[in-house]
Parts: C-alpha cells; structure tokens; sequence
C-alpha cells in the first residue's frame, strides 16, 4: 500500500509521522471517510466541506483542499481496489507534550483500504454512555474517537454491528459511526443536528433525497418504532432487524426498501452530488 503523508506519495512501511503529532497524543485532529469505487470517490465535495468545517471548530488552518483532492487522486491510482475506504486524516502537527498546539504545522496522511459491501440488515443495540449535545466537539469530525471504540465493542460483544447512543437530555441521538432514521405511522424521521449528532453526509443525502423529517425523538423511540435504519458512508442505508433483543422484520421494511432504492439509484446518477 502506498499513502500520502504531507506532500508525497510513501511506502506503507516508510510512511511516517512524528511520535509527537498532536492527533497521535491527545486526538487533536479531524478526518473523513471517503467512499471509494474502482478509483472512483462518492461525494467527495461534501466530505470536503465537512472537513473544513471540522477543522474550524477545532481552531486548526483550514485544509489546502486542493492538495487534499491530489492526495485523494494519487492515492486511489496508486492502490486500486473494487470497493475502498479512503480516509483522509488532518491534524495539529507536531506539538508539544499537552494540550497546547505546536507551531510548526498541521498534518495530512490519506490513506484507502479495501472493504465488503455491507448486509442489507444488521442488529444495534443501545449503551449507557450519553452523546454530550452542548460539548465543544460536538457535530466535529474528530480523532478523538475512543468514547465510540468502547460503544462499539460492547456491541460486539452482544453479536451487533452497531451501538446507539442517546443525548444527556435523554432524545435519540446517533451511532458509533452512523446516523439512525425510524418509521413512526409511515413517516420517515431522524434526530435534528441539535441532538448532537454528526451531520452525516449519507444522513444529509438521506433526508433530501426521501423526505424524511428531522424530529426530536425520544432514545425509547426504538421500542416502538415500525423499522429503522442506519446511514453511513459504507453502509449507504442499512435495516435494522433487532435492537436490544426487539425483532423487528428479518427483512427490510417497505419504507426502508424505498430509501435504499432511491439513495442508490441517485448515487449511481451523481457520483459528487450537491445539497439544496
């Protein structure tokens, strides 16, 4: 595998960043993840844009996207794979030990590797642990990503792809890794950005592309509700058959079908789509 790191193309065995890289020592640094097929990136533009926006509310220099998209484009010709994650990961740079930022610069690797297509449906389960709707990282992007490697676990551990976090306020709010839509009598509705939820890109493409409103919904939604699902990057919308030992259809619901066939049909129509 070959990775871009600050200005070049490296072999994965010589691809370096200082030990002393603020993203490294105290998470400060922010990413994408970027679908990619057979070279080919899926709303590049948009992911982009929220990378931007992230590194602004981490105080950092707004990334120099044009050098992004090269870093993208070499990085796919040089590893061609059929279905790809492509991260692109921008931090402090090298800094010193502690809180405070260096002075020297930021970083940027980007790096693909390849993936599955995901299962049309999955089981979630719900955590203890609350997503804080009023913190200073809150809808950023960042590294700082272990609150959800512990989520994350724990539904591994319970046979689930997937954990589902509520806010401090007690409203549904987001996954590990995904944004979460339910049926509520026929109606297709996701937790507003003022849950504390990320704005997904998939989320943001979803809601426009089938109507679904932006409610605040109770976390115990999940009990009642006729079908949910998941959207991510790599899942594109993805049913829930089971969470928290509730069954709900094996298969995925009419509701859910639809979005899943209209998200893919305009994705395969528009490989960089715009919003509004």
């Amino acid at each position: 595998m070959k990775l871009w790191v600050n200005g070049g193309l490296h072999d994965e065995k010589a691809a370096r960043v200082s030990v002393l890289d603020h993203g490294l020592t105290v998470g400060d640094g922010i990413f994408e993840t970027v679908r990619a097929e057979r070279g080919e990136t899926f709303a590049l533009t948009l992911h982009l844009e929220r990378l931007t926006r992230s590194a602004r509310g981490l105080g950092l220099p707004d990334p120099d996207l044009d050098e992004v998209r090269r870093a993208c484009a070499a990085v796919l010709e040089a590893n061609p794979v059929e279905l790809g994650r492509l991260r692109i990961t921008y931090t402090g740079g090298l800094s010193p030990l502690g809180s405070e930022r260096g002075d020297t610069g930021t970083s940027l690797v980007v790096a693909v590797g390849p993936t599955a297509r995901r299962p049309d449906t999955t089981k979630a389960i719900t955590v203890p642990w609350t997503r804080n709707e009023r913190g200073a990282l809150t809808g950023l992007k960042t590294t700082s990503y272990a609150e959800n490697v512990v989520a994350l676990a724990r539904a591994k551990e319970a046979g689930a792809s997937e954990a589902l976090f509520g806010n401090t306020v007690g409203r549904l709010c987001e996954g590990t890794g995904s944004n979460v839509f339910v049926v509520l009598d026929g109606r297709l509705h996701t937790p507003p950005v003022s849950s504390g939820c990320l704005a997904g890109i998939t989320r943001a493409l979803a809601v426009e592309w089938t109507g679904a409103e932006e409610t605040d919904l109770p976390l115990d939604v999940l009990e009642t509700a006729e079908e949910i699902f998941l959207t991510s990057t790599l899942r594109d919308v993805q049913a829930v058959h089971t969470v928290d030992g509730r069954a709900l259809s094996a298969e995925p619901g009419p509701v859910t079908v639809k979005a899943m066939r209209v998200f893919e049909e305009r994705a395969a129509a528009d490989r960089d789509p715009k919003l509004g």
